[in-house]
């Protein structure tokens, strides 16, 4: 009978013990989502950033176009015959840069 008083303490010690853990971790995931910068709401559907111009070297085309996060790039075949990336935020229209792909001396990368 005492081993079983035993049992009965020690359980409703874990009890109160756990379910006071889980209040302390409900408050403090409450209070970092609260100290977090609110993100920028998304613009309202259809209503983009209006008409954007990319210019192209000349004599180039566009090969392939792929989102990347908020951003697109744009594979182009340049005329002379090498590649480039064009990385345009897809928020705005901006063009962010240009990225040109030279193949290297032994085709191979470098660290």
């Amino acid at each position: 009978m005492r081993a079983l008083k035993v049992l009965v303490v020690v359980m409703g010690v874990l009890l109160v013990g756990g379910t006071t853990a889980l209040i302390i971790a409900v408050i403090e995931r409450a209070r970092q989502h609260l100290a977090e910068p609110a993100a920028a709401p998304p613009p309202p559907p259809g209503h983009g950033f209006g008409r954007a111009v990319v210019d192209l070297p000349a004599g180039a085309r566009v090969i392939a176009v792929e989102p990347a996060g908020e951003r697109l790039v744009v594979r182009i075949a340049l005329a002379e015959g090498g590649e480039a990336l064009i990385l345009i935020d897809a928020r705005n229209g901006a063009t962010l840069g240009t990225i040109e792909l030279r193949p290297g001396e032994t085709g191979a990368m470098k660290p």
